[in-house]
């Protein structure tokens, strides 16, 4: 294509320019990144054909698994917040814990909601919660915030099936057993730190006392109140059951032999497709044909979920297409080899590159999508186990959580939705975010000496 000088000169332009697209001109992700992967191609002189193939690709390689996937996991998600799951979830556990304790349970309670609900859509659920306790407490409401955020974050980008560590599985290749326990290994901790931990230290530092704001006073969840909404044990029990799936699949094709039919049928319904199609079936069946929703009701429910869903999948396509452009631009070669050829291990670049990207466009999926494929041509010539390949994906998730701020909608979200000021927000949940990146990456390094 062009000397490895000039590449490099193309790949850096085309990040600028995507930048710029999305942070002053205020584009949409998806066509801008769509712009900006074929200004890459004209860059290092591909043919039309050559980079429209290559876009073609990066979407279809990307999109043939994750399409399928995030449309279940939004159908399920959507059944259990109209159902009141979710809002059981979190009061219960407010009921069992008290207030002294609560900061720990919704810490775990994001982890386990961000599984089939989207970050944006798990605020506007919990938002009400969050008030009442707030309201019912002589706490600073970032006591109760910081932990159910950063429980979502963490999941979100540590642990599939939840979309955007799932986005950069699909990439790598990676075997979703390895991902979850990995994920769940690096991930509680931090979000330990990140969460209940630094959430009771700024609270005591920032004590919002103000009037909560009309939007977050008037915000209320989208459940049938006139339904029963279903028990606790229920809502864990079908949360955890995709998890539980995927896990045991990955588990017996280590163990088991390759004839055996338990590990057959463990491989047929732990895949993600199997897993989360029966738990969407399930889901829809014991939340809403039993809990009294008709047919009409369910299929609204349904088709209403793959809204948010559709956004999130062309935005994952999107990124891919950037990044495969990359690739057959020869970065990922010309990286592949730097990299190669010098002292900085995989797992570290990978993380850097995240955690710039992240804080650059603000973007976690983004982020995620476009450092797997940069690291995806180095995995080729350095081959890694299995484990460690998990490992650097969780790397480069703990890198999509850097520092959330003003180029992140989140952010808006948890300012206007918790009656925050944007300096406030900057101090809590910017730094929040920050803290369970450091502290997952530390514990990556870490377990990465015995892979």
């Amino acid at each position: 294509m062009g000397d490895s000088v000039s590449v490099i000169v193309v790949a850096v332009l085309a990040i600028v320019l995507l930048l710029f697209l999305v942070l002053r001109v205020k584009m949409q992700e998806v066509l801008a990144l769509l712009l900006v992967s074929i200004f890459v191609g004209i860059g290092v002189g591909m043919p039309p054909q050559e980079i429209y193939a290559a876009m073609e690709k990066g979407m279809g390689s990307t999109l043939g698994f994750l399409a399928v996937v995030i449309g279940l996991g939004a159908m399920f998600g959507e059944v259990l917040k109209v159902s009141g799951g979710a809002e059981r979830l979190a009061s219960t556990l407010f009921k069992k814990f008290g207030e002294s304790k609560v900061n720990w349970s919704l810490g775990f309670v994001g982890m386990i909601v961000a599984v089939p609900i989207f970050f944006e859509v798990a605020i506007v659920i919990f938002a009400p919660l969050i008030l009442s306790m707030a309201r019912n407490s002589k706490k600073s409401i970032l006591y109760f915030v910081l932990p159910l955020m950063a429980g979502i974050a963490t999941t979100f980008s540590l642990i599939p099936p939840a979309s955007g560590a799932l986005a950069g599985a699909t990439i790598l290749g990676v075997d979703l057993g390895w991902h979850i326990l990995l994920g769940a290994i690096v991930g509680i901790p931090a979000m330990i730190i990140g969460g209940p931990l630094f959430g009771s230290f700024i609270a005591k530092k920032m004590n919002v006392e103000r009037a909560i704001s009309e939007v977050a006073a008037t915000v209320e969840a989208e459940v049938d109140s006139k339904r029963e909404i279903p028990s606790f044990a229920s809502v864990v029990w079908i949360i955890l059951l995709p998890l539980f799936l995927m896990v045991a699949k990955t588990i017996a094709e280590n163990v088991l032999a390759e004839d055996s039919m338990v590990r057959g049928i463990l491989t047929l319904i732990g895949h993600p497709f199997g897993a989360l199609t029966i738990v969407a079936l399930l889901t829809i069946y014991l939340f809403g044909t039993k809990k009294g929703y008709s047919k009409l009701d369910i299929q609204q429910i349904t088709t209403k979920a793959l809204e948010p869903a559709g956004l999130i999948i062309l935005i994952t396509g999107a990124g891919s297409v950037f990044g495969e452009v990359l690739v057959s631009s020869g970065i990922g070669d010309i990286i592949a080899n730097a990299v190669a050829g010098s002292s900085l291990p995989i797992i570290v670049f990978a993380y850097l590159t995240a955690a710039l990207i992240r804080a650059a466009q603000g973007s976690g999926t983004v982020a995620i999508v476009t450092a797997a494929s940069l690291i995806l041509p180095i995995i080729k010539l350095q081959p890694v186990s299995e484990p460690m390949l998990a490992l650097i994906i969780v790397a480069i998730g703990c890198g999509a959580i850097m520092t959330s701020h003003v180029n992140d909608s989140a952010f808006w979200m948890i300012k206007r939705y918790f009656g925050l000021t944007e300096i406030e927000t900057l101090k809590s949940w910017t730094v929040a975010t920050a803290i369970i990146s450091i502290a997952g990456f530390i514990l990556c390094l870490v377990i990465s000496m015995f892979l």
